[in-house]
C-alpha cells in the first residue's frame, strides 16, 4: 500500500520532464527565429526572454518553473506518509487528484493561459494538498 501513493509522485516527475521538453521544443525554436544564436549566448536566463519571445512560447517555461515549486511539497508529503506507513484510500485518491490537477492546469497554462481557468485549477490542486499535508500532520503527531 506504501507504494501506491508514490505512483502520483512518479507520474508528476514525468509530467514536469515531459513539460520541460515541450518547453525546449517551442523554445529554442523561438530563440532562432528571433535571430538569437546560442551558439555566442552568454550566461542569462529564461526570464530575460520575457518580451524577447512570443508570450505563448513563454508560457510553457513558466509552467515548467511552476513545476517545480509548489509540487516540491506535494513529494516531501507523500514520502512522509509513504516512510510513516500511512497510506489510505483517501490520501491515494488526493495525490491523483492533486496530480490530475497540476496536469490539467499544465495543459491550461502553456495552450490558452486563461486565469480564470487556471486560478480554480491552481486553488483545487491547493486544497488537495492541505488536505495531505494534514494527513501527514496529524500522522506525525499521533
Amino acid at each position: 500500500m506504501k507504494a501506491d501513493i508514490l505512483a502520483p509522485a512518479a507520474v508528476l516527475v514525468l509530467w514536469t520532464l515531459v513539460m520541460l521538453v515541450w518547453t525546449a521544443a517551442t523554445r529554442l525554436p523561438a530563440l532562432k527565429a528571433a535571430g538569437i544564436d546560442m551558439s555566442k549566448a552568454v550566461g542569462g536566463r529564461g526570464q530575460d526572454l520575457e518580451g524577447v519571445l512570443p508570450a505563448s512560447v513563454n508560457w510553457k517555461a513558466h509552467n515548467y518553473a511552476h513545476l517545480v515549486e509548489q509540487p516540491t511539497l506535494f513529494y516531501a508529503v507523500v514520502a512522509m506518509l509513504a516512510i510513516l506507513g500511512q497510506v489510505s484510500a483517501v490520501s491515494v485518491a488526493l495525490a491523483w487528484t492533486y496530480v490530475v490537477i497540476r496536469i490539467v492546469h499544465s495543459l491550461v497554462q502553456a495552450t490558452s493561459n486563461r486565469i480564470a481557468v487556471r486560478f480554480p485549477l491552481f486553488i483545487a490542486g491547493t486544497l488537495a494538498l492541505l488536505g495531505l499535508t494534514v494527513m501527514a500532520l496529524i500522522r506525525t503527531l499521533g
